[in-house]
């Protein structure tokens, strides 16, 4: 709700002219950014009751889980960076940050920032409670079995390319400059975000792989479906939310605007993130039920 309520504001003032743009944005980009953010606020506080109220087990599963599923990409994956963002002295705004372009970092007011990292911190740690919560009364299998308990099923690509793309992003928070356009752009938050998304692409890729090779045999399945839910969640959400943002910049060269990443090179990395995550989906639905087809259809429609 705070995180609703301060967009709101940003789109009212805006067009009121008491508050200005964010840098680099234009008054209608700014009030088109902040609608779909606002309308994102509004799914997530939607989802947040119907995990938690009897109406939520008569809304499709395959709506929950996705919703959840990118939900946690964004929100759980992030709490780590949400929770060190604040002792960050580099300038910027750590809600603006952890959110994807909110812009205007600068002038935004302690207080407002205050209240947005509440609502993400908030939310992740909620969601990472009462999804699974969820779950267990919805797909109660989930919570149950072994990785070895199905046979190997073929290599999936998409934890290949999951790999391939944390390694990628692996490298430019060791310091690699190949792909990289402006290297004295990246201040302490662009490490922090890049090496967060390489451990989560590829502790998502090993669980994707451990699933469908059903290897190691006795390791409880609910550990690697968890980890590879928010790691497909994180490629999918994060890098989804980045690619027409970066497409943009790379169209438009916005003043006060400049990626450390060359522009192309980061868009093919975007590309496959959002391609992996949802083939690791895939591999996820499929291995969780094996040999029960009906909560497996119950969990596809």
């Amino acid at each position: 709700m705070p995180y609703l309520l301060i967009k709101v504001w940003w789109v009212i003032g805006s067009l009121a002219g008491v508050i200005s743009v964010g840098v680099g944005f234009t008054p209608a980009g700014w009030v088109l950014l902040n609608t779909v953010t606002i309308g994102m606020a509004v799914i997530g506080i939607t989802l947040a009751l119907a995990l938690v109220r009897p109406w939520g087990m008569r809304i499709p599963g395959w709506l929950v889980a996705f919703v959840a599923w990118a939900g946690a990409g964004f929100l759980v994956s992030i709490l780590p960076y949400a929770a060190l963002s604040p002792l960050l002295d580099s300038g910027a705004d750590g809600a603006g940050g952890a959110g994807g372009g909110a812009g205007g970092a600068d002038e935004m007011p302690d207080w407002e920032g205050a209240l947005a990292q509440f609502g993400f911190i908030g939310t992740g740690l909620g969601l990472a409670l009462a999804f699974p919560a969820h779950m267990r009364r919805r797909w109660p299998d989930v919570f149950t079995g072994r990785v070895g308990d199905r046979p190997p099923a073929t290599r999936p690509w998409a934890a290949v390319v999951a790999a391939v793309v944390g390694l990628a992003w692996l490298y430019w928070t060791a310091g690699g400059t190949l792909g990289i356009a402006q290297p004295g752009n990246r201040d302490t938050r662009w490490y922090m975000l890049t090496g967060l998304g390489a451990l989560w692409a590829l502790v998502g890729a090993a669980a994707v792989w451990a699933l469908a090779r059903a290897r190691p045999a006795r390791l409880p399945r609910v550990i690697p479906m968890a980890l590879g839910w928010i790691g497909s969640g994180s490629l999918f959400a994060w890098s989804g939310w980045k690619l027409p943002l970066t497409l943009i910049v790379g169209l438009t060269h916005p003043d006060g605007v400049v990626p450390p990443e060359e522009v192309a090179v980061a868009m093919v990395l975007q590309l496959a993130a959002v391609v992996a995550g949802a083939g690791m989906l895939r591999v996820l639905v499929r291995t969780r039920a094996y040999g029960d087809a009906p909560r497996l259809t119950r969990f596809g429609g």
